[in-house]
């Protein structure tokens, strides 16, 4: 719980919506890179942690609930 209180609080605002169970060290690390890549644009890098989300779903999404789960 340590790890996730001192994360940045728009990061955990976007954490406590994620569909993914994000542990707070992976999050940061994406975080980090994030933020980097948009220039310390908070915003662009939310997106940016969103697309990545929506990928994973989609990657998991047949292997989870079968090869016939609908594609969004």
């Amino acid at each position: 719980m340590r790890e996730f209180d001192h994360l940045p609080r728009t990061l955990r605002l976007w954490l406590a919506e994620a569909a993914l169970p994000w542990s707070p060290r992976s999050v940061r690390r994406l975080w980090s890179k994030a933020l980097k890549q948009s220039g310390g644009c908070e915003a662009r890098a939310l997106a940016h942690l969103s697309e990545i989300e929506a990928k994973r779903l989609i990657h998991d999404a047949p292997r989870i609930w079968g090869a016939t789960f609908p594609q969004v």
